[in-house]
């Protein structure tokens, strides 16, 4: 699996990521943190990554059938801390969702 963190998210949750073994970018890394949402979904789908975002704009783009998936993170605002914890606890279900075929997730 291929991830693509979205620019409301912090780098954090990206370089987690990678300390899982996954590739990951974030699209601050890209000079894409300023890009429309439609920018940022062609590039997911073109390279098949999983697009992880606040952004509810992505959960339209998602239900078009393209071949990126989409993690709808749904937390409110809280400290990367509590963020990266709330991912640790939630990554299983995550991956196995993913390894499922679902294309979103809802995180809550």
């Amino acid at each position: 699996m291929k991830f693509l963190v979205d620019n409301q998210l912090p780098m954090a949750l990206s370089r987690w990521i990678a300390s899982r073994g996954y590739d990951r970018l974030h699209v601050s890394e890209l000079g894409l943190a300023e890009a429309r949402d439609a920018e940022v979904w062609k590039l997911a789908c073109n390279q098949e990554r999983v697009v992880i975002s606040k952004d509810e704009d992505f959960l339209y783009l998602a239900r078009q059938g393209e071949k990126a998936c989409f993690i709808w993170v749904r937390m409110g605002n809280c400290r990367t801390a509590v963020l990266l914890r709330q991912f640790e606890h939630l990554w299983p279900g995550i991956e196995a969702t993913l390894d499922a075929g679902e294309r979103i997730i809802e995180l809550r």
